[in-house]
């Protein structure tokens, strides 16, 4: 979903915390099943289904290959080396790598059709998600839930548990926030910040230029905005980009005349915002602490919200891609439900970046590292779990549905600049 928003690509290494909880152990605990089906050979063109059983454990220590797409090893690095230190009968070595979200599928598909998938985990947001699901190209965990995941959905916060859908079981979902849509400004710039989507529209008439969001397909705030204009302008149907948001193509047209880019990450729009080239760009809660905790915004920059609006809350998922063996399908299995223990979910909180970040119940900020608590605490909105409660929290569009607005966005709005 996320690209980082600063050098976030060098973490320090964590703590060896063997901490297990029920659904790790619980993985340890299942009996081994029936025999597996075989992965499909070199060259052969196409992944075969998954395996229809899968024993606990793999033959050896495997080596990962994880491929981040969302900014989220920022915050699952940390549950990620400490499975690894935990288990090295389970992981002997973990590989990392960074993309994006709009090149993945073509590169994961490249892989399959070669007969060779390299990449065993990826971490993405909902974008790369829709994407790999719209082709095909995730495994399906549904079968392997009793065994690595009981409990499941029980365990997810109710909001959580909701974005899980997108996912159409291709996928675990990792960490969660509300998201947005909300505006971070410049207070020096703009004294009285926009309550409404009509009085973003005058400002924008008013300062040409100086409002920017990042293009929807790569970027975390931009995506919001996007899906949230729906619910505030009253469009027919929020869930339908093609039918539905009459009114929100027509005032992303009018916005479009006084906006002058789009750039292709939400990074590039917190350094303009920094540097005064724009005053006012869309955010959302993890990009408003953040960039500001990294120094990347200066710290004085604020946030606003709509007066009446609604959530259009995001989540990160892993997925895997078909074609990957049996061995290291049950060891990305045995990580990602280590990943979902609360002792693991409370480093989700990192330096702000998808706050608040855990996706499961029972993880307050008290029980996140010191200095994720330091973070919240100076460059958090004290608001933020205020506004959380008090207004509605929907899910973010559906894989297919996502990729058809993006798909439109793209077409009517950033082809023209």
């Amino acid at each position: 979903m996320l690209e980082f928003p600063g050098s976030r690509l060098s973490l320090p290494a964590p703590s060896r915390r063997r901490v297990l909880s029920t659904l790790a152990a619980a993985g340890l605990a299942a009996p081994v099943l029936a025999a597996c089906s075989a992965p499909s050979s070199p060259g052969s063109g196409s992944p075969s289904a998954a395996p229809a059983s899968l024993a606990t454990a793999p033959a050896k220590p495997v080596t990962l290959n994880v491929l981040d797409v969302a900014g989220n090893l920022a915050l699952t690095k940390p549950m990620i080396e400490a499975f690894t230190a935990a288990h090295p009968e389970i992981v002997s070595r973990v590989t990392y790598s960074t993309g994006t979200a709009p090149q993945l599928a073509a590169k994961v598909q490249a892989q399959q059709q070669a007969g060779n998938v390299q990449i065993h985990l990826v971490l993405t947001g909902t974008d790369g998600l829709a994407a790999g699901i719209q082709k095909g190209l995730w495994y399906g965990l549904k079968p392997y839930h009793d065994t690595f995941f009981p409990g499941l959905m029980a365990n997810y916060q109710p909001a959580a548990a909701a974005m899980t859908s997108l996912a159409e079981d291709q996928g675990i979902e990792l960490v969660w926030y509300p998201s947005g849509p909300l505006l971070e400004y410049d207070p020096a710039k703009v004294p009285a910040p926009p309550a409404t989507a009509d009085a973003l529209l005058d400002w924008a008439k008013a300062n040409p230029g100086k409002f920017q969001y990042a293009r929807p397909a790569n970027s975390g705030p931009g995506r919001t905005f996007l899906m949230g204009l729906p619910y505030l302008l009253g469009d027919s149907d929020p869930t339908d980009p093609t039918n539905g948001w009459a009114k929100t193509w027509a005032y992303l047209t009018e916005l479009n005349k006084y906006v002058d880019s789009y750039p292709a990450g939400t990074t590039a729009t917190m350094k303009n915002l920094a540097a005064g080239t724009v005053h006012m760009v869309a955010t959302t809660t993890g990009w408003y602490v953040n960039p500001r905790a990294l120094g990347t915004v200066p710290a004085g920059m604020k946030v606003a919200k709509f007066s009446s609006f609604t959530w259009v809350s995001d989540a990160q998922f892993g997925v895997i891609p078909k074609g990957v063996d049996a061995d290291v399908l049950t060891a990305v299995l045995r990580l990602l439900a280590w990943m979902l223990t609360p002792e693991q979910q409370a480093f989700a909180y990192d330096d702000g970046y998808f706050y608040p970040g855990p996706a499961v119940k029972d993880v307050p900020l008290s029980k996140a590292p010191a200095a994720s608590q330091k973070v919240v605490e100076k460059f958090g909105e004290p608001e933020f779990d205020a506004w959380i409660k008090q207004y509605p929290i929907k899910n973010s569009l559906p894989a297919t549905t996502q990729v058809t607005a993006f798909d439109l966005w793209d077409r009517r709005i950033g082809s023209t600049k």
